[in-house]
């Protein structure tokens, strides 16, 4: 399936539209679309390893863009589309968020939470609509998904840009391993910016 997949987002890389199309994903993928943008920066790297700087660009502003409207569709519409996303994802009991915010303490960790998330393969859409829906600071939240989310892309174009060849194959042969690496490396990641966070905040 990995390798099927790979395969035909390596053809996609090529078309004229890609930068378009991955726009579009990472926008949508902040708040409903399952597939993360990452399938896609991968083989158009390979593809274009001179362009990686504005393919992680365009990632990074379309998934923060994505994220203001699931920020939004959970603060004005959650009962109507948030709930739904939600049940699409297997969640069918949000009565913990609140209570998530209003404990001791909380701003600081759903803000760790949120950099995790957009950090990691965890569902990014999740936290974008719950930060809606719980009224979680919107300028932390645009800070915390840019850096979490810019960090993301821009070190996975970073590696296949200037490491291309290497980089190509081990992702060719070894997709699956080659994901969960790297999905480690990013939780990693997500800790030390949680901590420089900390920080930054006390």
């Amino acid at each position: 399936m990995f390798k099927k997949l790979y395969i035909k987002t390596i053809k996609l890389a090529g078309h004229k539209s890609s930068k378009k199309i991955l726009g579009i994903m990472s926008f949508i993928e902040s708040f409903i679309f399952p597939i993360p943008p990452d399938v896609l920066i991968i083989p158009m790297t390979i593809a274009k390893k001179q362009d990686w700087v504005k393919i992680a660009l365009i990632a990074t502003i379309g998934s923060v863009l994505g994220a203001c409207l699931g920020y939004f569709i959970g603060y004005v519409f959650f009962n109507e589309v948030g709930i739904k996303i939600f049940e699409l994802y297997g969640v069918d009991n949000t009565s913990f968020l609140e209570d998530k915010m209003s404990s001791e303490g909380g701003t600081i960790a759903w803000m760790t939470l949120l950099a995790i998330a957009g950090f990691s393969p965890i569902p990014f859409k999740l936290l974008t609509i719950t930060s809606g829906f719980i009224h979680f600071n919107l300028f932390y939240f645009i800070i915390v998904s840019l850096i979490t989310r810019g960090s993301r892309f821009f070190l996975i174009s970073f590696l296949i840009g200037n490491f291309g060849s290497a980089m190509k194959k081990i992702v060719e042969k070894k997709l699956l391993k080659f994901s969960i690496i790297l999905s480690i490396v990013l939780i990693i990641f997500s800790y030390l910016i949680y901590k420089f966070l900390i920080n930054f905040i006390s």
